[in-house]
Order: C-alpha cells, then structure tokens, then sequence
C-alpha cells in the first residue's frame, strides 16, 4: 500500500492540469471507487469545473476545484495517479479520467481498493481538516508521541506505529526502516522504551518520513517504472525483501515475523530484544 512519500508523489502528477477546466469525466461506475459517491455524482460536480489546488496528508489526497468542489481521493493498494499530454482511450483499469484541453487526469486502480470522496463546500470537509498532525510539522512533538507511546503502552511498537491517528502515513516498510535505524527491536512493548530510546524514536519517525519524501516524492519528471529507484543501498529498504537478506550494516541476516498482522523484518543485531 503506498504510504506517505508514495502519496506525495502521486499527488504531484496531477498539478500540470491546475488552472485548467474539465472539460468531460469518464468512469467506470461499476467500480467500487465510487462506494461512497456515485460515479454519477462526481461527474455532475466536477463537469466545467477548473482544477485549482491538491494537496497531500498521510495516505490521503484532496483535490480543490472551482464552485466549491474538492475531491478526497485514497489509493488504496494499487491505485496512481497520471497525467498524459494526449487524449487516450480509457484503459481497463482507469476507473476515474478527467479529461482537460491539452491534458487527461486518470486515476488507475487495478484493485479497486481506492476511494473518491466528493464534498461541496467553501470550506475542506472535516474528514480532511480533522486528520492527526502530520510528522513533519510542529504540531508533531516528542510529548505528543510519548503521550501516545503511553497509552499504547501493551503494544507492540511495530504496531504502535503503524497506528495512522498518531503516525499518519507510516507504512510497513517505512515502520521497519524507523526502528532498524534507531535500533529497537519491534516487539518491544511501547511502554518499556527509556528516555534515551524516546528520543531517538522520535528522531527517526522525522528523518526517515524526510529521507523518504526526498528519495521518493522529490524525483520529479516522469513517472519511473520503478518509484523506489533513489532509495540507497544502505537502507533496510531493499534489504527487507530479499530472500535470505541481509542487514546492510553488519551483514547479519534478516529476521522476519508477523508483528501486529504485519510482516516485520529486523537485525537480530542491531536490534537486540
């Protein structure tokens, strides 16, 4: 499931068509995108409209359009975003197409795990002003973590910070790569973590979800077949996939297990229990 840089990047492939008009839509109403707003809704709503602003928070993406229309947008598994200079025909898995004078805007989801969402208002639906702080910004303090470390203090803190109303758009992957490099072993009880290992959590929530933004959603240009292209070897990143992987610090091989309902892969090393 893409998470927050991945996000990120997709939302930037819709920004050529900012300030410009829709001039049709095309969907596939069938599909289960459109389980909360039909496909007949959001056609009607977005028809004429000019595409004005996106944005970006956790795994969520909300689109401004004149008239007071905004569109949430969710990739759900397999869902992207595209931007082509030409007119194509709409392809089998291209659900949601917005088509603009010099430009088409297509969401494509094979999985139909994505979802629309369409408000009309002056104002951002309060789904979207109502998410947690995100992780880069000031709101996101080590008290507010540490408060929240606290009441999950059972958990597992592989778990923990997986858990998207205080870690909002940390993934699987990113989760390994926070607690490989800060050094702590993932079924660590939240509660039981020092100051000391306070501290470093909190350091490293921040500089991976920046390391990921600038390696991911920094790439710019076109589309690559491969997003993950400028993750350096030296992270946990493609190590963490590879069958009898092995820790790029100390080449110790990689364990992994199911920790809170998600394949977890740490350094028996570096990551001591």
């Amino acid at each position: 499931m893409p998470e927050l840089a991945e996000v990120e990047y997709f939302r930037q492939q819709w920004d050529p068509g900012i300030g410009g008009k829709i001039k049709l839509v095309e969907c596939n109403p069938k599909a289960r995108i459109y389980r909360e707003n039909s496909a007949k809704e959001i056609t009607e709503a977005l028809t004429g409209a000019t595409l004005r602003a996106s944005f970006a928070q956790a795994k969520q993406m909300l689109f401004q359009f004149s008239g007071g229309r905004w569109l949430g947008l969710h990739l759900g598994m397999t869902g992207k975003l595209l931007c082509v200079a030409k007119q194509p025909e709409r392809g089998k898995w291209d659900h949601f197409v917005l088509r603009q004078a010099s430009r088409t805007l297509v969401f494509r989801d094979p999985r139909q795990f994505g979802l629309l969402r369409l408000h009309i208002g002056q104002e951002p639906p309060a789904w979207w002003t109502e998410l947690p702080p995100a992780i880069l910004s000031d709101a996101f303090t080590p008290d507010v973590m540490n408060a929240f470390l606290q009441r999950r203090a059972k958990s597992p803190l592989k778990a923990v910070l997986l858990m998207q109303e205080r870690f909002p758009g940390i993934g699987n992957w990113m989760a390994d790569e926070i607690l490989w490099r800060a050094q702590l072993h993932p079924e660590i009880k939240s509660g039981k973590l020092t100051s000391e290992q306070k501290e470093t959590l909190y350091r490293k929530v921040r500089e991976v979800s920046a390391d990921a933004l600038c390696a991911i959603a920094g790439v710019g240009g076109e589309l690559p077949a491969d997003l993950n292209v400028n993750i350096p070897e030296s992270w946990l990143f493609w190590h963490r996939w590879r069958d009898g992987g092995h820790c790029p610090k100390d080449d110790e091989a990689l364990q992994r297990k199911a920790i809170g309902g998600r394949t977890s892969c740490w350094c028996p090393r570096c990551q001591r229990p």
